[in-house]
């Protein structure tokens, strides 16, 4: 395994197991200042002078005694999603494509969350024909909440729900008494329907009540009693 930090901003990684090599950038296409990817067929990320340069994850296999190149991932086509979303601190995935003339082709790169600083990948799998994977540490992974907005409706929207399904209850289940053994049709088998009538000119009147005692005699109001001079 070796990390290779090309400049001050671009950083790409090398993983090397067994026979096959790996380079790959996260964010963006590679740049090779020295030791670039050596290998044939490298048309679909550079071709033979700038091979590794035009996309972000190479991979170089020994096949037959030669060095052959297939491109796991391009810049456009990165995917990023955390990997355990009821545990978001885990970390994130990176899935980078590439879809050839031949095969489709892509990496998973899990990038763990660790506060201590970075730790480059050491482990390279082979998932199918063309798919691979690896894994390693960064503390950039690590989420950040950002903003918390509180959900559910609260205890007072609780309570609202309660209410009205007991007084749905209450209606539904004195409705089906009355008519049902009463022998009560239409309205009437709603029970209190006398009251339930009236409630709205009942809640009229409260009101009215309740805005005069705070409002008090209104300008134009005048005494019905006359002045009386003893």
């Amino acid at each position: 395994m070796k990390l290779v930090v090309t400049g001050d901003t671009k950083r790409f990684y090398k993983v090397s197991v067994n026979e096959s090599i790996l380079w790959f950038q996260l964010c963006d296409e590679m740049v090779f200042n020295h030791d670039p990817p050596i290998c044939a067929d490298c048309w679909e990320c550079g071709g033979p002078t700038r091979c590794g340069m035009e996309c972000n994850a190479l991979v170089s296999n020994n096949i037959g005694g030669y060095h052959v190149c297939t491109t796991l991932g391009r810049g456009s086509q990165i995917e990023v999603d955390v990997i355990d979303k009821k545990n978001p601190h885990t970390g994130v995935i990176v899935k980078m494509s590439s879809g050839g003339l031949k095969t489709n082709c892509s990496l998973a790169v899990s990038v763990l969350c660790d506060y201590n600083g970075v730790k480059e990948p050491y482990t390279l799998q082979r998932l199918g024909a063309c798919n691979y994977a690896t894994q390693l540490k960064h503390p950039s992974a690590c989420a950040i909440v950002v903003n918390v907005h509180g959900g559910g409706l609260g205890w007072f929207g609780t309570l609202s729900i309660v209410v009205v399904c007991l007084f749905a209850t209450y209606l539904l289940a004195g409705a089906a008494y009355r008519f049902f053994f009463l022998g009560i049709r239409g309205v009437d088998a709603i029970p209190n329907v006398d009251f339930w009538a009236s409630l709205p000119r009942r809640i009229q009147i409260w009101f009215s009540s309740l805005v005069r005692r705070f409002k008090g005699p209104s300008e134009g109001y005048r005494s019905s009693y006359s002045p009386v001079n003893f």
